[in-house]
């Protein structure tokens, strides 16, 4: 079949539009899934396999520096071969870097094992970022980066409630396998359902933004990249300091353990999507209704911090429920927060460049991931508990929004045109 053959994406019926959204946010909850199938497990692979804090905070730090530094080349990779492509190889990739984890035994091999995933999840980012800024219109961007979240926070509601029952069933080793399966099988039915679709032919944009997209020097030349990228720093170590160590959190504070995890972990991640959903529907129809750009991104963002300044108060609690609920809000706060800051690069990134600005900020993001998963894990070590951790949490976001505010005063919106 002939480029001239195959369907445009903007001549698309919306009913394949959704399909593909569809497979984006299921590769979206793979990529969860098979992340937080190590944090979930925690206790049972640490009793096996002898883990301590320190090793485990080291396994979080390789995972996310393996992460951050992919995110150079990932963008690049999304921009170079396409979404058509790029969807499909990271997802493979990343499903075989989880099956991996099925023969993994001393320390050396788990850091090996995480390094690969930590690097070929990194694909699903700018892929999934690119791929919604492609087949959605401008109008419909926001609310579109908002229902992909929501949606793959049902990742993190399925996986504590999945996990364990697998694990039961198969051991943590086949529930790494069998994740990763599922992942293969991802990849070949998305080249399917996208075999007659060209989506070199996406939407227009004004003449001076067709030119070939720059390499990074470029970028990094770009206040806008830089507003996001440390922006990205502060607000994701929150979000993987919470990912990877709040079941360690119940259980070291409330005893809880196994499938006991299951219902409070699910009602925390259960909060993440409400946050996404309110955080991209709501300025989504703001902005169809003719209100400011720069006042509807920057006020999501404020009122975002402010949800998770009582963070700290987490640790009073006496029963774990009032627990789970102030996390609970500190993870839709976090995806209010995010929804708005990805869809803060469609709104002032030329579409050639979306790929590696996202990918440059989700390397900064993972740095600060890195950072404070390695930090956790000697705090926790030295016996200081949660508290600092929590406290820096609380005021993460209101410096992100901060730094927004200092480097982009008003927003320099790019008008995109659908032909």
């Amino acid at each position: 079949m002939t480029i001239k053959e195959k369907i445009a994406v903007s001549a698309i019926t919306g009913r394949t539009r959704w399909l593909l959204f569809g497979l984006v946010v299921t590769a979206g909850i793979l990529n969860l899934v098979d992340r937080q199938i190590i944090s979930v497990l925690k206790p049972i692979i640490a009793q096996d396999l002898g883990w301590t804090d320190n090793d485990y905070g080291t396994l979080a730090a390789w995972f996310q520096g393996a992460a951050a530094f992919a995110f150079l080349f990932t963008g690049w990779i999304a921009d170079r071969i396409g979404v058509k492509w790029a969807n499909p190889l990271g997802v493979a990739a990343w499903s075989i870097a989880a099956i991996a984890h099925g023969w993994a035994h001393s320390i050396v091999q788990f850091i090996l094992c995480r390094v690969s995933l930590g690097a070929t999840e990194a694909m699903g980012t700018p892929t999934g970022i690119k791929t919604i800024a492609t087949i959605f219109p401008p109008s419909l961007r926001s609310a579109g980066f908002g229902l992909g979240n929501a949606a793959n926070s049902l990742g993190a509601v399925l996986a504590p409630l999945a996990i364990p029952v697998l694990a039961i069933i198969w051991g943590w080793r086949g529930t790494f396998i069998a994740a990763g399966l599922i992942g293969l099988a991802w990849a070949a039915l998305w080249l399917l359902a996208t075999r007659r679709i060209n989506f070199g032919a996406t939407q227009t944009e004004m003449p001076s933004q067709q030119a070939a997209a720059p390499d990074y020097g470029t970028i990094l030349k770009d206040r806008r990249t830089w507003a996001i990228a440390v922006a990205k720093i502060f607000s994701d170590a929150t979000w993987w300091l919470l990912l990877f160590w709040m079941p360690d959190f119940f259980n070291r504070q409330f005893g809880l353990s196994g499938v006991d995890l299951g219902p409070p972990l699910a009602v925390a991640y259960g909060g993440a999507a409400v946050g996404s959903l309110v955080g991209g529907l709501v300025p989504a129809r703001l902005l169809a209704r003719g209100h400011d750009l720069n006042r509807v991104r920057k006020g999501v963002l404020l009122v975002s911090a402010l949800l998770v300044l009582p963070v700290p108060l987490a640790l009073q609690m006496q029963y774990y429920w009032g627990a789970v609920a102030i996390l609970a809000l500190t993870l839709a706060a976090h995806q209010g927060f995010s929804t708005n800051l990805f869809a803060l690069i469609a709104d002032v990134t030329p579409q050639a460049k979306v790929g590696r600005v996202t990918s440059f900020g989700a390397f900064c993001g993972n740095l600060g991931g890195m950072a404070i998963a390695k930090i956790a894990g000697l705090t926790l070590a030295t016996g200081l508990g949660y508290l600092p951790l929590f406290l820096f949490a609380s005021i993460s976001y209101l410096l992100g929004i901060g730094w927004i505010q200092l480097l982009l005063p008003r927003l320099p919106q790019l008008r995109r045109e659908i032909p």
